[in-house]
């Protein structure tokens, strides 16, 4: 069985005429609608085109809700100004950006479905799936991001609830037609997903359970330096001169995520959308729900065991890391105790000293919580503090945690301003009570004299605290 199925892509984009987000027709006028479907091999060229558009959509979605949650900060000027506040507008451009992209990524999988394949004879049922899927991501993640937005041009607004079903009903229909069994079981990943956000614990076990059987399971989505399509994630982390993001100390261990060991334009690393450790962490959440703590411990210790601890670690050099963004001066470039907030006790291990030689990198998952803690666990609180400790860390810089943290981006205002169906509703950001403002979230001290850091919020804590609110833990609300 092979150990993974990336999701590849080339730089042949298709030039039929889409409406993006921007409300307007984005057209090649050298290839027209009728030219292009009469090309051979249209529905491969189509599908080039729809694996580089899903390249482009996780970027903004990686860069964008990092930043917004407590897992990274903007260390110098790049990117958003306001995420890390977090301070969400509907004029924001990023959040046109990122809406934007998720549209055109629908839009392409619509044209692919009600045109490209049945005008080529020679496409596939694979053919036909990988467009499903597609289009089933982009609801996925309309309904994991957003308060709201439309499912179709200027069409009428749908909830997250109904996205995510949508994302269900296309991702039904890919399984069946796919294939390729390690295809069939991402996507059944996918499906415990959506169930997951939906708060369906039945369904969301159910699938994720199916899926068990590959512990190696991984779909990502690959970059092309070469070709212009690189991962930009990478490019703010590792590869710029400057050190443009950095990380919550107490997350300095994970980072970088994605990295070059050659050249940059050679070695771009992938963003995984699927791994075998979500159906881990889904069954575990369902049985703390339910109030079976031992098998809640036991889901999560084979998950460390059986998943997490077969995961790559590669040997890096990062010494020129420095953090010399210059947004913050006091970030530890030593090996220093860590305090998850002000009142814990201090941890080591989880700032690194990168100049004293090679770091252990994590380019798929990694995590700090041991077997021991998950032994100790004692009560709900303590079994959900370290559920979610464990999402933060093996999602790490994928782009999951905004969600986790019950964060979600409103539809943005070129949106508003070109459909009837908006309300001045869906243009709020939701963002809970519970969330600290004016950057707390990615806030710290560092006591050199004391050689310890310690974090304003453990926001792992903070969930845990406000469990019943309705925006968090889904098998719970």
């Amino acid at each position: 069985m092979k150990v993974s199925k990336s999701i590849v892509f080339t730089t042949l984009f298709a030039g039929a005429a889409l409406s993006g987000c921007e409300l307007v027709e984005v057209t090649n006028p050298n290839v027209t609608d009728e030219v292009f479907l009469e090309t051979s091999n249209s529905a491969q060229t189509w599908l080039n085109g729809l694996r580089r558009q899903l390249a482009s959509t996780m970027n903004q979605v990686v860069v964008s809700t990092e930043l917004v949650s407590d897992n990274y900060f903007n260390n110098r000027t790049l990117s958003s100004k306001v995420f890390d506040i977090p301070q969400i507008e509907s004029y924001d451009l990023d959040v046109n950006n990122l809406q934007k992209e998720i549209h055109r990524l629908r839009e392409m999988a619509e044209y692919g479905l009600d045109k490209v394949i049945p005008a080529d004879k020679s496409s596939t049922d694979a053919d036909k799936a990988e467009m499903l899927f597609y289009k089933a991501y982009a609801h996925l993640l309309s309904g994991e991001l957003f308060v709201a937005l439309p499912g179709s041009a200027r069409g009428p607004v749908l909830t997250p609830e109904e996205h995510l079903q949508e994302a269900i009903k296309g991702l039904d229909e890919a399984i069946t037609l796919h294939p390729d069994l390690e295809m069939k079981q991402g996507y059944t990943l996918l499906k415990a997903r959506a169930y997951y956000r939906l708060g369906d614990r039945d369904n969301a076990t159910k699938f994720a359970g199916e899926v068990l059987v590959n512990k190696k399971l991984l779909l990502q989505v690959n970059y092309d330096g070469v070709n212009g399509m690189t991962n930009s994630m990478q490019t703010y982390l590792f590869s710029s001169t400057y050190n443009e993001f950095a990380p919550l100390p107490r997350l300095d261990f994970l980072d970088p995520k994605y990295f070059h060991e050659t050249t940059a334009t050679a070695d771009q690393k992938p963003v995984a959308i699927v791994k075998a450790e979500e159906a881990y962490l889904i069954l575990a959440e369902a049985a703390i729900a339910s109030g079976d703590l031992a098998g809640a411990k036991q889901s999560l210790k084979n998950l460390l065991t059986e998943v997490v601890s077969q995961r790559p670690v590669i040997t890096l050099d990062d010494s020129k890391e420095t953090r010399n963004g210059g947004n913050r001066t006091d970030y530890a470039l030593t090996e220093v105790l860590v305090k998850f907030n002000p009142s814990d006790k201090p941890k080591e291990g989880y700032v690194l000293d990168r100049s004293q030689g090679a770091i252990n990198a994590y380019p798929v998952s990694g995590t700090k919580v041991t077997s021991e803690e998950l032994d100790a666990i004692g009560n709900q609180d303590e079994a959900l503090y370290l559920l979610y400790r464990l999402r933060q860390e093996i999602f790490f810089a994928e782009g999951r945690r905004m969600t986790d943290l019950g964060i979600k981006f409103p539809i943005s205002e070129t949106e508003a301003l070109n459909n009837t169906h908006v309300t001045a509703n869906h243009q709020e950001a939701q963002l809970p009570s519970f969330i600290p403002l004016g950057r707390e979230m990615d806030d710290f001290t560092y006591d050199e004299q004391g050689n310890v850091v310690t974090m304003k919020h453990d926001m792992n804590q903070v969930l845990v605290q406000h469990k019943s609110s309705s925006e968090i833990f889904p098998f719970i609300n």
